[in-house]
């Protein structure tokens, strides 16, 4: 839990309460791990794609391309059916 509430997990049951956890989960949700090391390289790999897209003039890089611990997103119908153009 990176250090909220404690650094063991029976310092965090006895010093966080349920719902203060339950807030915490839906901020993991939405802005994701609370590791630096994966936040910072979620942000090199935002700026290399940016980087790289506006050197090469088109939309050739995406994030995943250069954040090698990031789960790749599920491939969908639509941008399969692009991959075989």
């Amino acid at each position: 839990m990176n250090g909220i509430g404690g650094r063991t997990i029976a310092e965090a049951q006895e010093n966080i309460t349920y719902p203060e956890f339950m807030i915490w989960c839906k901020f993991r949700g939405k802005r994701g791990s609370l590791n630096q090391g994966m936040r910072i390289e979620v942000a090199i790999a935002r700026f290399m794609t940016l980087y790289g897209n506006v050197k090469t003039g088109k939309k050739t890089f995406a994030i995943e391309d250069f954040a090698p611990h990031m789960d790749l997103p599920e491939l969908t119908l639509e941008r399969a059916m692009e991959t075989w153009q």
